[in-house]
Formats: C-alpha cells, sequence, structure tokens
C-alpha cells in the first residue's frame, strides 16, 4: 500500500506551534453542567409563544427557528482558553501589517460607500481580516448575517422596522405577570363616577379572569408559564454574569457592564420564549458575547445604541447556519452532530492521512472528545477573544459558508500541531486539543484558506 503524501506546504516549519505555553490573560472559564441539569436541556416544557404589536402587525415567526432541541456539550476532561495571540517579531513587520491594514480598511470603506453593495467583493476583503476601525467589522457582520440588505438607500427604513420590532418583543415577552394583571385590571376598572362593589379604583374579585390567577395551574395561564420560565431566566442570569469575567465590557460593577449584562439577558430570554422548541442551552451566551461586542462599539451613536436590537436579529441568523448540529434528534442524521464530527474527521484524512491516523486509529483520539465543544461553541472557548474576532471574521465571510468554514478552521488547528501530535500518545494528544496552544491565528486561518483551495474535487 502506497502511502498517502503529504503536501510540502503542510510540512513547512512555519505552521509549527510553539511548545512553551503561556498564561492567558482572557482566560475563560471551563464549560460546566448547570447545576440541577446534568444531561440535556431538552427536558424543559415547551409552550407555544404568541407575540403580537400593539398594532397585532408583528409576525414573531420570522425570528423563530425550527422546533428543534438543542443538547448541552458535555466535555469529558477539565479544560481551559489558552490565548492563542503572538505578537509579530519586528519592526519591519509591524511595518508591513499596518500597511496592509490600511489599505485594507479603505477598500473596505470604499465598498461599503457604494449605495449597492458588492456582497463577493465585501466577502473576499473581510475574508483577509476586518481592521478595528471605524466600525468596519460591525456594518460589514450585518451585512455578512443578511440583517442589513445590500441596497443601502433602504437601510435606515429596514433597521427602523426591525428595532420597533424588537421594541416589541421586549414589550410583550419580558413583561412580569404582575405588570400584565395590572393592565387588565386598569381595563377592566370602571371610569370616573361610577361605583363599584370593592371601593373605588378597585377590581372586583369576580372579574379577575381565573386563567390569570397565580395560583392557576392552566396551560394557557401567565403565571404558569411565568413559572416555568424561571428556571431557565435564572440560569441566563448566571452565565450571563460570568461571560468572559476577565473583559471589563462584560464583567465586573461598572454601570456600563450592569447595562451590557442585561442586555444580554434580554436577548437570551426573547430568543428562548420565541423558540420553545430550542429554548436556552448553556454555552449561547458565550456565542452572542462576540455580536454584541462588535455592535456595541461601534463609533456611529445610532447603531450603538441600538446594539440590543441589532444583536438580537443577527443571532439568530447565525444560530440557524448551525442549529442541526445541536437537535437532538438530529444527532444520528446526516445534519447532526456526530454527522459534523465525521466530516471532520474525513477533511483530516483527505488532507493529512498520517495524522488521521495517529490520531484515530494509533492513539484512538475520538474527535468527540475535543472537537464536540470546538464546533457547537463556534471556537469560542479555545481562543482570546481579539483572535475571536479575527476568526469569524473569515468565518462570516467565506464564500463556502460557516459551517463548512467551521470545519475547516478545526482541521487547520489539528495540522497546525500536527509534529506534536504525532510524538504524542492518547493522554498527551488529548490534553493537547481540549487545551489549545499558543499558535498565530494568521497563519491558522491561512491553512484554513489553503485547505479550501486543496480540496479534492
Amino acid at each position: 500500500m502506497v502511502k498517502k503524501r503529504v503536501p510540502d506546504w503542510l510540512n513547512s516549519p512555519m505552521w509549527s506551534s510553539p511548545t512553551a505555553s503561556t498564561s492567558p490573560p482572557w482566560k475563560s472559564r471551563p464549560l460546566s453542567p448547570p447545576p440541577g441539569n446534568d444531561d440535556r436541556t431538552g427536558g424543559y416544557p415547551s409552550k407555544s409563544s404568541s407575540v403580537t404589536s400593539s398594532d397585532g402587525s408583528v409576525n414573531e415567526s420570522r425570528f423563530m427557528l425550527p422546533p428543534v432541541t438543542l443538547i448541552r456539550p458535555e466535555p469529558t476532561l477539565e479544560s481551559e482558553n489558552r490565548d492563542l495571540s503572538t505578537r509579530r517579531g519586528g519592526s519591519d513587520d509591524d511595518s508591513i501589517a499596518s500597511v496592509e491594514d490600511v489599505s485594507r480598511q479603505a477598500q473596505l470603506l470604499q465598498e461599503l460607500s457604494k449605495k449597492i453593495i458588492n456582497l463577493g467583493e465585501l466577502r473576499q476583503l473581510a475574508s483577509l481580516g476586518i481592521p478595528d476601525a471605524a466600525g468596519i467589522r460591525s456594518t460589514t457582520w450585518k451585512l455578512l448575517l443578511g440583517y442589513l440588505p445590500i441596497d443601502k438607500r433602504i437601510w435606515s427604513s429596514e433597521l427602523s422596522k426591525k428595532r420597533s420590532q424588537y421594541k416589541h418583543f421586549k414589550e410583550d415577552l419580558l413583561m412580569n405577570p404582575s405588570e400584565i394583571t395590572r393592565k387588565l385590571e386598569d381595563s377592566a376598572s370602571p371610569k370616573n363616577g361610577d361605583q363599584t362593589i370593592e371601593g373605588k379604583g378597585l377590581m372586583a374579585r369576580s372579574k379577575i379572569p381565573h386563567g390569570e390567577h397565580p395560583l392557576s395551574l392552566g396551560k394557557t395561564s401567565i403565571w404558569n408559564q411565568y413559572f416555568q420560565d424561571s428556571e431557565i431566566i435564572e440560569q441566563i442570569d448566571r452565565d450571563v454574569k460570568r461571560t468572559h469575567p476577565d473583559i471589563p465590557f462584560f464583567s465586573g460593577d461598572s454601570a456600563s457592564a450592569k447595562a451590557n449584562q442585561e442586555s444580554l439577558k434580554n436577548i437570551l430570554i426573547i430568543f428562548a420564549k420565541l423558540n420553545p422548541g430550542i429554548r436556552y442551552v448553556q454555552g449561547m451566551n458565550e456565542i452572542l458575547a462576540p455580536l454584541f461586542y462588535v455592535f456595541k462599539n461601534d463609533p456611529n451613536e445610532d447603531y450603538a445604541v441600538n446594539a440590543e436590537a441589532d444583536t438580537f436579529f443577527c443571532f439568530v441568523e447565525l444560530l440557524s447556519d448551525f442549529r442541526d448540529n445541536f437537535c437532538q434528534q438530529l444527532d444520528n442524521s446526516i445534519v447532526g452532530i456526530r454527522s459534523t464530527i465525521s466530516r471532520l474527521s474525513q477533511l483530516l484524512k483527505q488532507h493529512d492521512e498520517e495524522l488521521w491516523r495517529h490520531l484515530e486509529v494509533t492513539t484512538k483520539v475520538n474527535p468527540q472528545f475535543y472537537a464536540f465543544r470546538w464546533i457547537t461553541l463556534l471556537l469560542t472557548q479555545e481562543f482570546n477573544f481579539t483572535d475571536i474576532l479575527h476568526i469569524w471574521d473569515m468565518l462570516l465571510s467565506n464564500p463556502v459558508g460557516p459551517r463548512e468554514t467551521l470545519l475547516r478552521i478545526c482541521c487547520a488547528m489539528l495540522i497546525l500541531v500536527r509534529r506534536r501530535l504525532l510524538a504524542g500518545d492518547f493522554t498527551g494528544n488529548l490534553k493537547l486539543l481540549q487545551s489549545y496552544p499558543v499558535t498565530n491565528v494568521s497563519h491558522l486561518l491561512y491553512v484554513a484558506n489553503k485547505l479550501n483551495s486543496h480540496s479534492t474535487r
């Protein structure tokens, strides 16, 4: 049997990750199971949710994902994030990088200034990385996710409509049942001059709808739904407070950090209520965080003020691309998480059969032990926050789509540490992949692009 030759570009020493590790400044908590729920979140009750605006015109179906059940990632071993950013060495490199960034920034700004955006051109530019300036990443991500239309002339009207819809969602879905009951009482209270049985301004006990009483056990009771939602809301609140604890934007006692946490919580609660078949799954807060951070830091004041609404719609769009990976009913189907992990295994075998054989045949490292978290959380637990933004530039912009791009990035992660993996045993390799070492993310994305161009037809 002729051994498949590894391409020369994969053997380049520039792809070797340093063996020394550094203490991560953006260290995040390990993903742990929620208290009292040690397997899947599918056990939460599913209830239909009806959302109507004040004029009765809001159609919630557009913002709902199909009624599926998400599963919570279950890590096999304790793992931590590693800081995967490495500084460029010399001043010449810095100068080159600076010139490239300025040039790309000018090109992106030129494309974004057009009345009709060329999405293909925008994707090509964004895949190389988006400079952190002038709100370019914020606007580009909204376009790539389909939130902003390519016709710039209708941005204002589209944004106004969607932000108004989100306002109605907040009014209808975040209201405490006491407030709803109070409104019912106010609407049923007699007008000025009318007499009441129980006294002026008070509603007769017999007029309180039985179905809206706090002790009602009816399935349609707002109080019954509220009590069932409270467990998920408490879990969301705990997770939001633990989101990137070392980043002041997300954590701390400042007014801005508290407001940002409240926005994340609002989005996740509304999403859970609009999608009763999915609800909330631990880890969604990690996927939500990069979107909200980018949109909230947009220098355009109007965009920053409305970051919560914009993030909600973009979060729905992003999660809809990956929902099949989380659906318990689809686990063993051709689109489920096991199939997705199998595709990653096949991709590695296609590009580096020697490494594939050593991992899965010789050392018997099941890719589910490390790739499950990589895929379900879109790599947000494997890299520092700055690098996540860079990776997502490519994830959202690659023409092959986010799902395929994610697999190629995961495959590139394996290839970058191939020498260490080939020299390792089961324990060493599993530890390495569950606590990914420091590497240069620009090199990582370059290799992922190489996998794209070297794919077997």
